[in-house]
């Protein structure tokens, strides 16, 4: 019935945390007597892939039978879309309920393996900020503040509903705005180490004293380990990606530059997402935005819960990202 079958390691998930190998089947009969009798229902995590499955032994071998099973790599979506006054570019895959996905102060990257994994079991939605870019820039935008107004647009127009938010660092900021002019849009938001509030300890690092390369290798404990990093921002870049990065800090000057990268005001608004599910994550080496930071974002926002990830930076979700989709889709289900 199974000819030559391929035996991929896996791990599965916290329900049954042990390491097996699972068996892909195609069409397994869920009546065959052993299945019967022995039947294992879990999630288990593969390669990003949430499943919900049917699960059994035979002698060193794990068979599983699910209708959930991916059946080949995502593909994702890449245009302009004309909304709320310009031609907003998107990246868009996956399905589920939507996840609104803001870029930080260096514009948008190509979908990294987080967006992957995520885009399992959600619909995954990666605009472009006006300015930073590839997205042409509003001239009346002018502030963090202004910006957040114009996305709660976009959100209406696309008609996307009750949206989660995941902002990186000034990303998180825009999402932290956006969730203050109207908490009652947004069903969950993750913000990663975002800007927006000055650090009560430590120093917001000033991107535009040192180069883009200095600043993405700033962003991390150990870029030379990390294998996404030269995926995100590649040792020889295009002509086309060296113009998005200097677009995207001088747009990031335009918006956030006095004062630098955060606003007085922003603590005292956080009060109104109380009802707001909020999840914090923070690189416990974060050579950006310190970690004092995130607390005092979790002392803003009443509930909100604060993950600190040891030998980490700025970027969890290259860094740490098994551990970080780990956070974000429990969080987000």
């Amino acid at each position: 019935m199974i000819s030559e079958p391929t035996l991929v390691a896996c791990r599965i998930s916290e329900i049954a945390e042990v390491s097996v190998h699972f068996l892909p089947v195609s069409n397994y009969d869920l009546q065959h007597p052993f299945l019967v009798d022995n039947p294992w229902v879990i999630t288990q995590n593969r390669g990003g892939h949430a499943l919900k499955a049917f699960v059994a032994r035979r002698g060193q071998i794990t068979v599983i039978r699910s209708d959930f099973m991916p059946t080949g790599p995502l593909t994702w979506q890449e245009g302009k879309t004309q909304v709320a006054g310009v031609g907003l570019h998107m990246i868009q895959g996956g399905s589920g309920d939507p996840v609104l996905v803001l870029h930080g102060e260096m514009g948008q990257t190509v979908p990294l393996r987080y967006a992957e994994s995520l885009a399992q079991d959600f619909t995954v939605h990666m605009p472009a900020h006006p300015g930073f870019g590839v997205t042409k820039r509003l001239d009346w935008i002018m502030t963090v503040r202004d910006l957040a107004s114009w996305y709660l647009r976009v959100i209406d127009e696309l008609e996307l509903g009750r949206v989660n938010l995941l902002g990186f660092s000034l990303g998180g900021w825009l999402a932290a705005e956006m969730a203050c002019q109207s908490p009652q849009t947004f069903r969950k938001m993750a913000l990663v180490a975002p800007t927006g509030i000055k650090p009560p300890t430590g120093e917001i690092l000033d991107m535009f004293l040192i180069t883009a390369r200095e600043y993405f290798e700033e962003n991390f404990v150990d870029f030379d380990s990390t294998p996404e990093y030269s995926t995100a921002y590649p040792a020889e870049p295009t002509p086309e990606q060296v113009e998005l990065w200097e677009c995207s800090r001088e747009e990031a000057a335009r918006l956030t530059w006095r004062p630098y990268m955060y606003h007085a005001a922003l603590p005292h608004l956080l009060g109104r997402l109380k009802d707001l599910p909020t999840l914090l994550v923070w690189g416990e080496q974060d050579g950006v935005i310190p970690v004092s930071a995130g607390e005092a974002y979790r002392q803003a926002i009443q509930g909100a819960r604060l993950e600190i990830m040891p030998d980490c930076g700025h970027h969890p979700e290259m860094e740490k990202t098994d551990e970080f989709v780990r956070l974000v889709r429990e969080f987000f289900a």
